[in-house]
């Protein structure tokens, strides 16, 4: 697949989506407050006069006991919104990295004489093209990852994303030489959305090399025409 849905694009409607989550639930909290504030102001005025007060206290106290449950609730529906926050403030910063790294490896693939200032190449080298292309590739798995990490992409979309992809000469030399190290990232990372995308990798990549040999970048193309 040649293009994958933009990062920047998807985190703005994740942002948007948990907004309106979190007013949600801080309007359901304050209704819950201002129920339980008012409601003994309310049934003081509509009360008739010579109302047995005593026999409505012992009433009451299931009121009590329902109040506790619904004071629970919107402190739930706080802590729920609060981790949401939590969420999304840990998925900008995330971006914010991310967005930091794609820049410097597009200044290297546009200036070859910065290639060298990243680390050697994995195995056997590679020439500055192959380098430059894999680096490219490397951005566009990253931001398959992403989609994936954020439930925008599930596991079948995926597999056929990376199915197409590994068909191709330049898809399977990097993950040839990067799989391991993109195993090592998402365990360092303890989150299980990156290790099942790295599992769906590991197996189109399997499928793809039992499948044969992977179409050459020179017959991607017909020659121009003179």
């Amino acid at each position: 697949m040649l293009f994958a849905p933009s990062a920047e694009l998807g985190g703005a409607m994740e942002w948007r989506s948990l907004r309106r989550r979190e007013v949600a639930w801080a309007g359901a909290t304050a209704a819950v407050l201002a129920v339980i504030v008012t409601t003994p102001f309310l049934l003081d005025a509509v009360a008739p006069d010579g109302l047995d007060w005593g026999r409505l206290s012992d009433v009451s106290q299931t009121y009590g006991a329902v109040s506790v449950f619904l004071s629970a609730a919107a402190l739930l529906g706080v802590i729920a919104s609060l981790a949401y926050q939590a969420r999304q403030t840990r998925i900008a910063h995330e971006e914010t990295q991310r967005s930091t790294h794609r820049e410097l490896i597009l200044q290297s693939i546009n200036d070859p004489d910065l290639m060298p200032c990243w680390e050697p190449p994995v195995g056997r080298p590679v020439t500055r093209v192959q380098s430059r292309q894999i680096l490219f590739v490397n951005l566009i798995v990253n931001s398959w990852r992403t989609d994936f990490r954020l439930r925008r992409t599930g596991d079948a979309a995926m597999t056929l994303i990376l199915d197409g992809h590994f068909r191709g000469e330049i898809g399977r030399l990097h993950w040839q030489r990067n799989a391991a190290g993109w195993r090592a990232e998402a365990v360092a990372e303890g989150d299980r959305r990156s290790r099942r995308f790295v599992e769906l990798a590991d197996e189109a990549y399997a499928r793809a090399v039992s499948a044969g040999p992977p179409m050459a970048t020179a017959d991607y193309y017909l020659p121009a025409a003179p």
